[in-house]
């Protein structure tokens, strides 16, 4: 008996979607702004509501229902293209300081030990020391909170002194940083 129902539900969830996947896809076209995105979009949401198909075929204007999970996915789509706009630019926002006769050799040294690092905590040394970011710039940059900046960046910054061998690993990296072509670093 279970198939029957299950059967039923398919076939016509099967029926939703061909009467109204075109017009969701226009929808979150529409609301997005991009028209790769929007395809993308209105399956997620026939995706989501197929989860949930019990509870949308009861509902009086399941077509309502399924319009706000598309705004939804959309909202949030716009909301992640923001923050990583935002990242980027920040990034960029940063004035690059070009030295002369840069330290080629320190420089493939320190890239090939910060390649090493695990993402997280690579990407906060080199936040805070190649592009001189605070630790409350540097976690907003990464989503992440200021501890675990404060966290990552010392552990970073430890094991590539360990790297790079017994030398003043700190000072090496910010001053190859500086001298091929990256702001140097500073301690806030």
């Amino acid at each position: 008996m279970g198939t029957v129902v299950d059967d039923a539900a398919s076939v016509e969830f099967h029926a939703f979607f061909e009467r109204h996947y075109a017009e969701l896809s226009r929808l979150a076209h529409l609301l997005t702004g991009e028209s790769d995105a929007a395809d993308d979009l209105a399956a997620d949401a026939l995706l989501a509501l197929w989860h949930r198909w019990d509870r949308v075929r009861a509902a009086d204007h399941p077509v309502a229902y399924a319009r706000g999970v598309v705004a939804n996915l959309a909202r949030t789509r716009i909301r992640t293209a923001v923050r990583e706009r935002r990242r980027v630019a920040l990034f960029w926002s940063q004035r690059e300081e070009k030295v002369e006769n840069p330290d080629v050799a320190g420089a493939v040294d320190v890239q090939e030990a910060l390649r090493r690092l695990p993402f997280r905590k690579r990407a906060c040394v080199v936040l805070r020391h190649a592009f001189d970011l605070s630790e409350k710039e540097t976690a907003l940059a990464l989503g992440v909170s200021v501890g675990t900046v404060k966290s990552q960046t010392s552990k970073g910054m430890a094991e590539l002194q360990r790297l790079l061998g017994p030398r003043n690993a700190p000072l090496t990296m910010r001053a190859t940083m500086a001298r091929t072509g990256d702001a140097g670093g500073r301690d806030r």
